[in-house]
């Protein structure tokens, strides 16, 4: 498994939420090309990602306390790297 502070944001991601939620089912999404030029756009190529995340952590939580779940485990990366995060989090057996 990758190291949780090296390699790319993407893998950063996929490892931190790995070791934080134990996802039934993780895909990371870089959208950055999407939005070159625009605002929060440093040049690398690794700051607006989707994250689409299961996992049994969820169960019994609404939206909110999902995403709060979601950006806790992202923290460092929120405060220095990602400048945008759309999140889908749900928990087993939900669409």
């Amino acid at each position: 498994m990758t190291d949780l502070a090296t390699g790319s944001v993407q893998d950063q991601i996929t490892a931190r939420l790995t070791t934080a939620l134990a996802p039934t089912h993780l895909t990371v999404v870089n959208e950055s090309a999407l939005h070159a030029g625009h605002m929060g756009d440093d040049g690398t190529g690794e700051t607006h990602f989707r994250v689409e995340v299961e996992a049994p952590a969820f169960e019994g939580l609404n939206r909110v306390a999902r995403q709060r779940l979601v950006n806790h485990a992202l923290a460092e990366l929120l405060s220095t790297q990602i400048h945008a995060l759309a999140i889908k989090a749900r928990a087993p057996g939900e669409a």
